[in-house]
C-alpha cells in the first residue's frame, strides 16, 4: 500500500486591512479587520491554506502550540489533527483565541484534505446542494441615512433579495434613531426584499420587546442579539414576547456552547462562524446540532468559507454576505466567489476552497 501523506509545516502570516470607512455597531467601533492566514504543506509538495479573522496573537498560539500536535499527522485525518487541538489548549481556556486559530488550522487542513484529493471541499464533505443563498450586511450604525440605502438598495438591485443592518447605536440610547433607519432602510429595498437587524446585544430584555415591535411595521422578519447572547434566559424571553425570528450564535466558540444555547430554546435561527467555532470540523458539528433540534441555521461572515461548508449542512437558511469580508476576500485571493442570483456557488472546478492567495498584493498589508 502506499505511505499516506502527512503534514510537514504550517506557516502562518498575519494582515490588517483597513475598512473603507469607520465602521460600527451597537457596541462597538473598528477601522480595521485582521486576518490570520495559516498554510499547511504536505510532504508530498500539496498547500492548503485557512484563515480567521482573528486577534494576532493567534499567530503565536499556532506556532508554539498547534503546530507540534499537527506536524506528522496523516494529511487524510483533519478530525484527529483537531482533536488533538482542542486537549493542547486546555489549561490556556479554549474560548476567545484559541478558538478562533484551532479555526484557522482546521481550515487549511481540510483545504489540503480537499487539494490533495483533487476536488473541491464542498464535493469532499458531502454536499446537500451546489449553491448558498446569502444575505448581504452592512448597514453600519456610522453610515448616514444617504449610505445606508445606498448600499442595502444596492444589494437588492443586485439581485440579493435580503439584508441586514446594524442598530442600537451607542448601546441602544438611540431608540427613536433606529426606528428611523429602519423606515428608510425599507423604503430603500422596497416592500419585497427581506430586512433583518442586528443589535449586537446593545439592547435590554423590555426595551429590545417594544423596539421589536416598532420595527416589525416595517416588515422586519429576523432580529439579531437583541439582547447579549451570554444571557440566554434574556435571549428566550425576547424570543418568546417577539413576532420575528431571533438569531444568535455568532460568538459561539464550540459545539458545546450551541448545544446550551438551543437546549435554552433561545434562537429561532441559530448561526455558527466556521472561523471562530473551531473551523470546519465543529461548524458542521454545530450544523448537525440545529439539525437535530429542528432549528434553522445560517453562517456568520466569512462568505468564502461558508459558501464551501455551507454546501454540506443537512439545512441551510442563508450565509452572510458580510461588507468587510466579501471585500477582503476578493482582495486577498483569486477564486474568491462572487453573488449570483441571491447565492454563491463554489467553483467545481477548483480543488479544496478554490483559493489562491495574491501574495504581491497582500503583503502591502502583512504585519506579522
Amino acid at each position: 500500500m502506499p505511505v499516506a501523506a502527512t503534514i510537514c509545516s504550517l506557516d502562518v502570516s498575519v494582515y490588517k486591512i483597513p475598512t473603507d470607512q469607520p465602521e460600527a455597531d451597537g457596541t462597538f467601533a473598528w477601522d480595521s479587520t485582521v486576518m490570520v492566514l495559516v498554510e499547511a504543506a504536505s510532504d508530498d509538495g500539496v498547500r492548503g491554506l485557512g484563515y480567521s479573522y482573528a486577534a494576532p496573537q493567534a499567530k503565536g498560539l499556532i506556532e508554539e502550540m498547534l503546530a507540534p500536535e499537527v506536524i506528522q499527522k496523516a494529511v487524510d485525518e483533519p478530525r484527529a489533527a483537531w482533536e488533538a487541538m482542542v486537549r493542547k489548549v486546555r489549561n490556556v481556556g479554549r474560548e476567545g483565541i484559541a478558538s478562533t486559530a484551532i479555526s484557522a488550522v482546521d481550515i487549511a487542513l481540510w483545504d489540503l484534505k480537499a487539494r490533495t484529493a483533487g476536488v473541491p471541499l464542498f464535493r469532499l464533505l458531502g454536499p446537500v446542494r451546489d449553491h448558498v443563498p446569502i444575505y448581504g450586511s452592512g448597514g453600519f450604525t456610522t453610515y448616514t441615512n444617504d449610505k445606508l440605502a445606498e448600499q442595502l438598495g444596492g444589494w437588492v438591485r443586485d439581485g440579493i433579495p435580503r439584508v441586514k443592518m446594524k442598530l442600537g447605536a451607542d448601546w441602544g440610547t438611540k431608540p427613536d434613531e433606529d426606528v428611523e433607519r429602519v423606515r428608510v432602510a425599507r423604503e430603500a429595498i422596497g416592500p419585497d426584499a427581506e430586512l433583518f437587524v442586528d443589535a449586537n446585544g446593545a439592547y435590554s430584555t423590555k426595551q429590545a420587546i417594544g423596539q421589536a415591535e416598532r420595527f416589525a411595521r416595517y416588515g422586519v422578519s429576523y432580529f439579531e442579539e437583541p439582547v447579549s447572547s451570554d444571557h440566554l434566559e434574556q435571549l428566550r424571553f425576547v424570543r418568546e414576547h417577539t413576532p420575528m425570528d431571533i438569531a444568535a450564535g455568532e460568538y459561539g466558540w464550540d459545539p458545546w456552547y450551541f448545544r446550551r444555547m438551543l437546549e435554552a430554546g433561545a434562537v429561532d435561527i441559530l448561526q455558527a462562524d466556521v472561523t471562530r467555532c473551531l473551523g470546519v470540523t465543529g461548524w458542521l458539528e454545530a450544523a448537525q446540532l440545529a439539525h437535530s433540534f429542528a432549528t434553522r441555521f445560517s453562517a456568520h461572515c466569512a462568505p468564502t468559507l461558508h459558501a464551501q461548508v455551507g454546501c454540506a449542512a443537512p439545512q441551510l437558511s442563508h450565509v452572510e454576505y458580510f461588507h468587510d469580508h466579501a471585500r477582503i476576500e476578493q482582495m486577498l485571493f483569486d477564486g474568491a466567489p462572487l453573488p449570483r442570483n441571491g447565492c454563491l456557488c463554489p467553483d467545481p472546478a477548483r480543488p479544496g476552497l478554490g483559493l489562491e492567495l495574491k501574495r504581491a498584493d497582500a503583503e502591502r498589508w502583512r504585519i506579522a
